[in-house]
């Protein structure tokens, strides 16, 4: 007699970031309203939306500038809902933003250095006196940091003072500090903004990147639809702090609620 075969178990994926049901309210305005997500390893999810949709807030709840009204957050199943923006940051929630917020007299590599703070134990003191393992510290960490500007190709500024340099390579040193975090997962705020095509090309090279070789989830978001089609694993889409639409690239270019209210029949 033939025996049945053995059932065979599915395990889902635990998402690394889970987003449930995420309301922000400013006193009358809400910017989002029961906003549900989850990003897994090694995947890039890109947001979108027309201004104004509560995109940028969205990452403001995330890495902890905003505390939501409502609902949870959380981080490889830990509720960070309402953890300060330096306690997400030590556990691995990394970020860059809109406008670049680097230090402008300073050198690439000491903004790189500056992403390693969350992680030194040595106080200002011990450093200047130059205790043994403040030095064994200090060159663990520049060895990170030339890794990243290694990886990020940025070996020709490494000294140049940043305010010097042009705004793509700008983006580039922001995009180093955030990797000189160590993250577990990062979130670009519009990394592509104001670059030309080939600067576009390089950042969005970098990010498959990040997420093949490092294996580092990533939250995107992106005005230019191109990339996002192109980069992306699945796609997001707000519209009045709602979401209205999540799935593939494919289904996304496809859904005639996005083409009505962001992508245009074009």
């Amino acid at each position: 007699m033939e025996q049945p075969p053995e059932k065979v178990l599915i395990m889902k994926p635990t998402p690394r970031l889970q987003c449930k049901k995420i309301s922000l309210e400013f006193r009358s305005v809400s910017a989002l309203i029961e906003v549900d997500f989850a990003v897994f390893d090694k995947s890039i999810l890109a947001i979108i939306g027309p201004n104004g949709a509560g995109k940028s807030s969205l990452l403001n709840c995330i890495s902890g500038f905003y505390t939501p009204s409502r609902g949870e957050i959380l981080f490889e199943e830990r509720d960070i809902t309402k953890l300060p923006p330096r306690k997400r940051a030590a556990l691995g929630v990394s970020r860059t933003f809109q406008n670049v917020e680097l230090f402008p007299g300073m050198t690439s590599l000491d903004n790189i250095l500056a992403g390693r703070q969350v992680h030194m134990k040595t106080n200002f003191v011990q450093s200047m006196l130059y205790w043994p393992w403040g030095i064994r510290e200090e060159n663990e960490h520049r060895e990170v940091a030339e890794e990243i500007i290694e990886f990020l190709e940025i070996e020709s500024i490494r000294n140049s003072i940043v305010s010097s340099l042009g705004y793509g390579m700008r983006k580039r040193v922001d995009l180093g500090r955030a990797l000189a975090m160590g993250p577990k997962i990062l979130m670009l705020d519009e990394p592509m903004a104001g670059m030309n095509v080939e600067e576009k090309e390089d950042m969005a090279r970098f990010i498959l990147d990040i997420r093949t070789e490092k294996g580092i989830p990533i939250i995107i978001i992106e005005h230019d639809m191109e990339v996002v089609m192109d980069i992306s694993d699945r796609i997001v889409v707000l519209e009045w702090g709602r979401v209205i639409a999540e799935g593939t690239p494919e289904s996304i270019r496809s859904n005639p609620k996005v083409v009505n209210a962001y992508l245009g029949e074009g």
